[in-house]
């Protein structure tokens, strides 16, 4: 990864100084090894604190929203699963293409430094990677540990490639995995309704309202939120109810539906760690279902399923568990 971002830092440095982009997103270093931030970085001044690692998860493409809109262009560090969020957002009119310059950069999975933990003792001094052993040193000893159990949950079924990109720094080409990503949500699907009810209700009431799900998500862009409405009567930070907060993330997946890409912000930059990718995945699945295979941000144009019209569309009644009679 070392030699990733040597290369990712050496385009940057290029481009900020011949002057053909105003800025580049990319990461900083955080005060520990597993906390980089995204970042704008607008000279080469700037870049001495770029990073580029095994725990740079974040998706960019929802900075370019305000990024596309200042002068001059662009330049962003984007991995495969971001590209699919970047379309997304330039369908919908949020980020101006012509303003943006893309460089694909590979990913190969990104760690869970909550996975860690749990399997470590000690604070966490340094992390490094040789192909599937993570080897990590902590202030209680050193530990070596299968990466597969410790990346974050998004990468554990990720096929996703680059789908945008105007320059490329390292791609791997990594053969077709044999994975389900709707594994998690059949598990779901199987329980009776009540068990499904408990495991929500367990799940959403550990939710303390910060709305870093909404704030980190790519298809979360209006300008104004429902949520922020103190007329809405769903606008409070602390819950009043057990209802409330689960009228929060359901809504909030409606809204989603049909355009997330699964990039999985959502539950990696919750505090309580609350799989709520798991909502949107399970929309994902019934759209599939009712609507035929659809992968959100494959494209740049079109319309999703729930903006287009067919005769065939399935109607109310022909629907039972989420798939056409």
């Amino acid at each position: 990864m070392k030699e990733v971002e040597l290369k990712m830092l050496e385009r940057a440095k290029a481009l900020l100084e011949r002057g053909e982009v105003a800025r580049v997103i990319g990461w900083k270093k955080g005060d520990f090894c597993f906390d980089p931030t995204p970042a704008s970085f607008e000279s080469v001044d700037e870049l001495k604190d770029f990073t580029y690692d095994w725990f740079c998860g974040a998706n960019l493409s929802k900075y370019l929203i305000q990024m596309s809109k200042k002068d001059g262009k662009t330049a962003v560090f984007l991995k495969p699963c971001d590209t699919y969020s970047f379309n997304q957002l330039v369908k919908e009119h949020r980020i101006a293409r012509e303003k943006v310059y893309v460089i694909a950069v590979e990913c190969l999975g990104k760690l869970n430094i909550e996975a860690i933990k749990e399997k470590t003792d000690g604070i966490v001094e340094s992390v490094s990677v040789v192909d599937k052993d993570v080897k990590v040193v902590t202030t209680s000893g050193e530990f070596t540990l299968y990466k597969p159990e410790v990346v974050l949950s998004k990468c554990a079924v990720c096929n996703k490639t680059h789908q945008v990109k105007d320059e490329e720094i390292i791609i791997h080409e990594r053969p077709e995995r044999d994975v389900n990503r709707f594994e998690e949500v059949e598990k779901l699907e199987a329980m009776t309704a009540e068990e499904r009810f408990a495991f929500w209700k367990a799940q959403l009431s550990k939710c303390i309202r910060c709305n870093a799900c909404r704030n980190v998500c790519p298809a979360c862009s209006c300008i104004k939120c429902v949520f922020d409405n103190p007329q809405s009567g769903i606008a409070a930070k602390a819950n009043d109810s057990d209802f409330e907060e689960q009228l929060f993330h359901i809504i909030r997946a409606f809204h989603v539906s049909g355009r997330c890409t699964d990039c999985g912000e959502c539950s990696r930059v919750c505090p309580q760690n609350i799989p709520l990718h798991l909502l949107n995945r399970k929309f994902i699945k019934d759209i599939d279902n009712l609507y035929g295979e659809y992968q959100a941000g494959e494209t740049s144009d079109g319309k999703t399923p729930l903006t287009s019209y067919s005769e065939n569309d399935a109607e109310p009644t022909d629907v039972v568990n989420g798939e056409a009679k």
